[in-house]
């Protein structure tokens, strides 16, 4: 009898243990890609604050011809000369907001506000349920201290952003930046107060998904980025991108010396992320002037951008022969203006007048 129970109780310990890896493997798989813990590799930064994804390839380019023929301030628009960032002062009101069970799911909202309070910003996140109140909040403490407003939000807690920005239009308040992470299908369109926004998304996601559009006539910065060829990125890993994160952090740390208005048309962007590519999160596109015999490749190597950033954008062969001052649109960062003439300006908004200082890149 003692030796048939401790047959039983060899075989329940089997059991157990068995069942336990099936759990713990279950929970690894559900875990998703690297979060923060097993961070995605990021691009070396250039010389400025912002990372830049470089060409793939080095590519021949044609005979060297006179710079006279190309749109001289289109290429200082898309490629300036780099800022010393490093004695800004942050300045701005950060509003993030989790998704649906956000506690569980939309803890990468928290952790990107721990980076912001770290870079010197005031940042809070919040449950998307509580968006009307403070959407509310804000509204009031802008009209005591008017300060750059950026709003933040996955899944449910993007479409809160857009209905924040919609309530602030209503009060004449700008909105300097909205980024959403993924954001719930019926979210609204970007009102023309925003000026500059950004979608990061999942086209195929059945519980974000949402590919936002801006209203008929938005005159400000657009770039959307679908990440759905990208299999080792979730709706519930997609908040946590440590890479992501850290555009992020840089965009908004420089937000108030960062003249919203440029010269020349804004274009905005439509971005399918190819598999195993970095996300480069561009503010908007910029068109320049090709130069006779220029092509694609050879002007993803001039600019320092990837060339599928410019195939997407136009579409034609990328060894297509260009033609003098055949219109090409270019990817672009906005930049700080100098430390030295924007330090005591207020910041940029819709309402008012551009800054006398330089165009982003």
């Amino acid at each position: 009898m003692v030796k048939i129970r401790r047959i039983c109780a060899t075989r329940v310990a089997a059991v157990l243990a068995a069942s336990l890896l099936v759990c713990t493997g279950a929970a690894v798989a559900f875990a998703g890609p690297p979060t923060e813990q097993q961070p995605l590799p990021v691009p070396p930064p250039p010389a400025s604050s912002r990372p830049t994804v470089q060409a793939k390839a080095v590519v021949q380019k044609p005979p060297a011809r006179p710079k006279t023929s190309r749109n001289t301030r289109a290429v200082a628009t898309a490629a300036p000369a780099a800022v010393d960032t490093s004695s800004i002062t942050p300045r701005g009101r950060v509003y993030l907001f989790r998704g649906a069970l956000g506690l569980i799911f939309s803890r990468g909202m928290d952790r990107l506000t721990e980076k912001l309070q770290r870079a010197g910003l005031t940042a809070d996140v919040y449950e998307f349920t509580l968006c009307s109140l403070i959407t509310n909040n804000a509204v009031d403490t802008y009209k005591r201290d008017p300060a750059p407003i950026i709003l933040i939000g996955h899944s449910m807690g993007g479409r809160c952003a857009l209905q924040f920005a919609e309530t602030l239009q209503a009060e004449n308040i700008p909105v300097s930046l909205i980024v959403t992470v993924d954001p719930a299908h019926m979210s609204p369109d970007v009102p023309t107060n925003v000026e500059r926004f950004i979608n990061i998304f999942l086209s195929k996601d059945v519980l974000g998904g949402g590919n936002i559009k801006a209203v008929q006539g938005f005159p400000g910065h657009f770039a959307s980025y679908d990440l759905d060829r990208h299999d080792e990125v979730s709706h519930i890993s997609i908040d946590k991108m440590d890479a992501i994160h850290q555009q992020i952090v840089a965009k908004v740390r420089e937000i108030a010396v960062t003249p919203a208005k440029t010269e020349g048309d804004v274009v905005p962007l439509h971005y399918v992320v190819p598999p195993n590519e970095q996300t480069e999160l561009w503010d908007s596109g910029v068109a320049v002037a090709a130069r006779a015999g220029d092509t694609l490749q050879t002007l993803a190597s001039e600019f320092h951008v990837p060339l599928w950033s410019l195939t997407q954008a136009n579409p034609m062969s990328d060894s297509t022969a260009l033609t003098d001052g055949q219109r090409v649109v270019v990817p672009r960062h906005l930049a700080p203006a100098p430390v030295t003439t924007a330090a005591t300006q207020p910041a940029p908004s819709a309402s008012s007048p551009p800054p006398a200082s330089p165009s982003g890149r």
